[in-house]
């Protein structure tokens, strides 16, 4: 399970190397000015930063529904014993985004199925 906080900078990067990918596939070269939007409805291919989303709201979930007791959820509950903080803004955590979303009790609602599949596409 990677807990790797997915960056705006990280996204960036994914999408410039989507776009060369679905331009090579193609045959399409920046000179030829055909706009990006154009060749994702020829390629028929979904963007890479709501495939990420997707992906994460649907495992976020699926962790918070095991009942098996495995480390996963553990994980995710844990917060570090600390002494001293450090300076500056606090560094991103892999549920932020899901808390603005889904609330700070997101764990409770991911439990229910039926509440976190309908909820998809507004972390999407």
């Amino acid at each position: 399970m990677s807990l790797m906080s997915v960056t705006v900078d990280l996204i960036h990067k994914f999408k410039v190397a989507q776009r060369g990918m679905e331009r090579a596939m193609l045959e399409v070269s920046l000179g030829d000015r055909i706009r990006n939007d154009e060749i994702r409805k020829r390629t028929k291919v979904t963007g890479i930063a709501q495939r990420i989303s997707k992906l994460k709201w649907q495992w976020a979930g699926h962790v918070c529904r095991r009942t098996d007791g495995r480390w996963g959820r553990r994980v995710l509950e844990w917060r570090p014993q600390i002494g001293k903080r450090s300076v500056g803004r606090p560094p991103a955590r892999w549920t932020d985004d899901l808390k603005k979303v889904a609330g700070s009790g997101w764990m409770r609602k991911a439990e229910d199925l039926v509440w976190w599949r309908a909820h998809v596409n507004a972390y999407v």
